[in-house]
């Protein structure tokens, strides 16, 4: 996203893990305005994270443990499976309410 006007491949690997709230919630905003306007010519991001919240919104979420995908989908379809990917969300969303 730095380099380049137009780039093909941009990979976040937990780009708001020290930031506040706000900050964070801005810059996802950026992040995902910039990957829609990316799809346009092909473009794919790949956000690594932690952070359920921050997922929830991607075209295509990829679950990994133990260095394997154990699940893919969409947020809905990954809850509604009640796998590792609901139980770990489940329990992200529990400390906020």
């Amino acid at each position: 996203m730095m380099r380049g006007d137009d780039p093909l491949l941009i990979i976040l690997d937990e780009p708001t893990a020290s930031l506040d709230a706000p900050t964070e919630h801005a810059l996802f905003e950026r992040y995902a305005n910039a990957a829609r306007s990316g799809t346009r010519n092909g473009a794919i991001t790949v956000l690594v994270s932690h952070r359920f919240s921050t997922v929830r919104f991607a075209d295509l979420i990829i679950v990994l443990a133990d260095g394997r995908i154990t699940e893919h989908g969409s947020h809905e379809a990954l809850m509604i499976r009640g796998g590792h990917y609901a139980e770990l969300y489940t329990l992200q969303a529990t400390s906020y309410a």
